[in-house]
């Protein structure tokens, strides 16, 4: 009896004494407890909020910077940041090609808002970021058939001058899905892509971003300043626009592929060289210029003296 009355007597001792602890220990043993179930919530909250931000990013791409999603206009010019960055990450290249015939700027008298890829008929061109195709139309003073694209890292890309679009408005792609063929379509004198790069509808050198000749964005992000953008174009084509003038290399790889480009003046090192013709030209014009004789250009592109060329005919000259 006296055994029973002990024993009741140290549970109700223990339980006083647990009843007693100081507040701040019982709490953090609250806090230690809930702590994993704090971190599984938050886990899932981050999941479900990074699948809300993909959706919303998928139905309005850059909703930060445009304010409405308009199938009517290619460009339409909205208030531009005076700076901007973007991301470049997980992007492709839209054509395998290296070969630059057209620079961004002046052209002809007129702005050329773009870069020119030599590309043929029927090559593939490929979304050059995940996005919402906003365009896919046919402008046969223009832009021929053409795709705008618009991303959530804020850019518009343009493919100009396709033979085919593989794509329709409104339609959500990834990064190097294929979009369209290379082709000759609208206001073009020979088969290339029409490659453009716009922030708020207003045209920036594609050449800041994409290396063509070495298949690469220029970093992992671009930031765009509007103070010192025009010294950085300058710059950019310097560095990743067109080769020489007019003439370019082409080393072919076995898969029929565009290998490396380098400068016209290594022919020395006996890299095949090229020449875009250009509205008047003759084989006689561009023999004198390339320094070699008409004879050696038929030969080597399969011609005979007598045949004319077309502006945009690429031939070889060495």
């Amino acid at each position: 009896m006296n055994l029973g009355k002990s024993i009741g007597k140290f549970f109700i001792t223990a339980l006083f004494a647990v009843s007693t602890l100081p507040i701040s220990v019982q709490a953090q043993d609250l806090l230690a407890r809930q702590a994993p179930i704090d971190r599984k919530m938050k886990a899932v909250d981050t999941l479900v909020l990074k699948s809300i931000v993909e959706r919303e990013q998928e139905q309005s791409p850059a909703a930060s910077l445009y304010h409405d999603w308009d199938n009517r206009y290619a460009h339409h010019r909205i208030e531009m940041p005076d700076t901007f960055k973007i991301d470049l990450r997980h992007f492709c290249m839209p054509t395998n090609s290296r070969v630059v015939t057209s620079n961004f700027g002046s052209r002809w008298g007129r702005q050329h808002k773009g870069l020119d890829i030599k590309v043929y008929i029927g090559d593939t061109i490929r979304a050059a970021f995940s996005g919402k195709v906003r365009i896919v139309r046919y402008e046969p003073g223009g832009y021929g058939k053409y795709i705008v694209i618009r991303h959530p890292n804020g850019l518009e890309t343009i493919y100009g001058h396709l033979s085919e679009q593989l794509v329709t408005e409104n339609e959500v792609v990834r990064a190097g899905e294929i979009i369209g063929l290379g082709g000759n379509t609208g206001r073009s004198t020979g088969s290339h892509l029409h490659f453009e790069t716009r922030l708020c509808g207003v045209a920036l050198n594609p050449a800041l971003m994409f290396d063509f000749r070495n298949q690469d964005v220029t970093g992992d992000f671009f930031v765009y300043n509007s103070s010192t953008y025009d010294e950085q174009s300058a710059e950019a084509t310097r560095l990743r626009g067109k080769v020489g003038n007019g003439g370019y290399t082409r080393d072919l790889v076995q898969d029929g592929e565009l290998g490396s480009y380098a400068n016209k003046h290594s022919a020395d090192k006996g890299e095949l060289l090229y020449h875009k013709v250009k509205a008047g030209e003759t084989l006689s014009s561009i023999a004198r210029q390339r320094g070699v004789t008409v004879e050696k250009i038929c030969s080597l592109n399969h011609l005979n003296t007598n045949s004319h060329v077309r502006p945009g005919m690429i031939l070889r000259y060495s």
